[in-house]
């Protein structure tokens, strides 16, 4: 690619958005800017598209979702007879302008579009794809990124995150089109109203969904009269309506919402990285929790499909873990499903292979069958789509991953932070009701069970030699696996890019019966793991570390030790 000749095209021709337009000529006389920009396409893969926000076509502006748009267009109109698309978005800067850009290519190729009337959870799309039965559904979301990111979520008729195979083939349509060339067909937004090709989404669909959420209560009524406090924050972010709507619903009455963090801001000026999982971004949720000393701090991400927990303890508030929200989530699940009844034959729960190996065990007590799959909450719906096509999804009882992902019932299939802020809300005001908190439920777990401690580490690689450094560690470590960690002899080695455990100790190997996935994971002797895998939407390399010890504080310096190794063994 000749980058100055793209800028230069740029500089020409992208002349319908102003701030685009001053970007490209404040950068005029910066190379390394100009590099970063255009050194290469924003590549289109399951997630869709993720980037930073700016001109160029490594950025994410209404040029490149244009094409996006155009080859997922063709896609479907390759695909399908009268293809049709559900699309929103969240409070992400130039949220509503890139969904509307999207929409006028669909209708402008003859593709009906059903367009959310303001900003909506990710999980709403999901539903809205099955609800109107569309074949293709887009959400406008950079979910827990910084504010200068924005992205572009494709999900496949079944409500899933597009698939490996079909996010290959809407690529292969993009790689062909020119960014400023008539191949690109645009229609303006006013004339697809008017021609009934673009259609607002009707609120009835809003609630026919809060009436499916509200049908995975567990044991509905425990909230009214219970006296559970709640503080809210939904992280200037989409989960502000739906998720109070819920709470309100189950009787949830008693909630303080985070003012500074109410309403919808791409910004995030309070937190700047919106994410539930770091303390950072729940900081004025605590501090207002020391306030008005309520039983649960619950704090909903950009785009409302994850959700973070703090629970009052004797000297403050405890922040728990997404794995051991899950954790507790299942618990609840399992155990009151079973008491009342309702645990259906043959139940099945699905995690994730980076997700605690305690939900094991909670599972075994229950008698409920769990499926392993590989990172990613698509992979967690395409097993309720396995149950389905056998016309037995009600067996499917609860899904999780760590990073704070949680899904109850098949209405949707992406994880749901307003079904999970019902459910965790009801899970504290039926503990309550025995005299327990949330603290004292994860302590029996861990008492019960031992202590699991898992902890996240990521390494962030900026630019395009950060990913070439990336690609070079996961190669340095296929090549040569280790065979100790922090003193604990490696006993298995997984790939799953080549598909294969291998036996460290006889070499035996495996096969592995999952789709490929750009992940390596090492078991320990004494029932650690360590999981390193690149992130799909991140310049970041995960690390997912379980550290097993007699108590909190002997996993605490195992895993300390693991980390350490960690580090020298990819050479960071």
């Amino acid at each position: 690619m000749d980058i100055r000749a793209a800028y230069e095209s740029w500089l020409e021709y992208a002349n319908e958005d102003e701030d685009l337009i001053a970007e490209l000529k404040n950068i005029s006389n910066n190379e390394n800017e100009i590099y970063e920009s255009f050194y290469t396409d924003l590549k289109f893969g399951t997630a869709g598209l993720r980037g930073i926000l700016g001109a160029g076509t490594n950025r994410i502006n209404i040029y490149t979702v244009r094409r996006a748009t155009q080859g997922l267009a063709d896609f479907l109109n390759k695909k399908y007879d009268n293809a049709s698309v559900a699309i929103s978005h969240d409070s992400r800067i130039k949220g509503d302008l890139f969904a509307k850009e999207a929409a006028r290519v669909l209708a402008a190729n003859g593709i009906k579009v059903y367009l959310s009337t303001e900003l909506q959870p990710t999980p709403v799309v999901s539903f809205a794809v099955r609800e109107l039965k569309t074949q293709a559904g887009i959400m406008i979301t950079a979910s827990h990124n910084p504010a200068k990111y924005n992205g572009y979520k494709c999900y496949g008729s079944d409500g899933c995150q597009m698939t490996d195979v079909n996010a290959n083939a809407v690529f292969k349509e993009i790689e062909k089109l020119d960014y400023f060339g008539d191949n690109i067909r645009l229609i303006s937004f006013e004339d697809g109203l008017a021609n009934g090709m673009i259609e607002w989404i009707s609120d009835s669909l809003y609630e026919t969904y809060l009436e499916n959420v509200q049908a995975q209560s567990v044991n509905p009524g425990v909230c009214s009269g219970s006296g559970l406090k709640v503080v809210y924050t939904p992280l200037n972010g989409a989960g502000n309506k739906l998720v109070r709507k819920i709470l309100d619903r189950i009787g949830v009455e008693d909630i303080v919402i985070v003012k500074e963090q109410e309403m919808p801001d791409g910004n995030f000026t309070t937190c700047p990285y919106p994410n539930p999982e770091i303390r950072e971004a729940l900081q004025l949720g605590l501090e207002l929790s020391e306030k008005e000393q309520p039983d649960l701090l619950l704090a909903t991400d950009p785009d409302s499909d994850r959700v973070g927990i703090a629970v009052k303890v004797k000297d403050g508030y405890r922040l728990m873990t997404g794995n051991e929200t899950g954790i507790m989530l299942m618990n609840y699940v399992l155990s009151c499903r079973k008491q009342n009844g309702t645990l259906p034959e043959r139940p099945v729960a699905v995690k994730t292979v980076v997700t605690s190996k305690l939900v094991d065990r909670v599972c075994e007590k229950y008698g409920c069958e769990l499926k392993n799959v590989l990172t990613g909450f698509k992979y967690i719906g395409e097993q309720i789509l396995l149950l389905e096509q056998k016309n037995e999804q009600d067996r499917y009882v609860f899904g999780f991953e760590e990073s704070y992902g949680y899904l109850a019932g098949t209405y949707v299939r992406d994880k749901d932070a307003v079904v999970a802020s019902m459910l965790i809300c009801e899970m504290a005001a039926y503990y309550r009701t025995k005299g327990k908190s949330l603290n004292d439920v994860m302590n029996e777990l861990y008492n019960e069970f031992g202590y699991y401690l898992n902890k996240t580490e990521a390494f962030e690689f900026d630019g395009s030699a950060g990913m070439q450094k990336m690609a070079d560690i996961m190669s340095s470590l296929r090549n040569s696996h280790p065979t100790e960690l922090a003193g604990f002899k490696v006993t298995t080695a997984s790939d799953y890019l080549n598909s294969y455990t291998k036996d460290i100790v006889t070499g035996k190997q495996e096969v592995i019966d999952l789709p490929k996935s750009n992940v390596l994971a090492y078991s320990l002797e004494g029932g650690g793991a360590v999981i390193v895998r690149p992130s799909g939407t991140e310049p970041k390399i995960k690390v997912y570390i379980t550290a097993v010890g007699t108590s909190e504080q002997d996993a605490r310096n195992i895993c300390d030790k693991m980390i350490d190794s960690v580090i020298k063994t990819l050479g960071i």
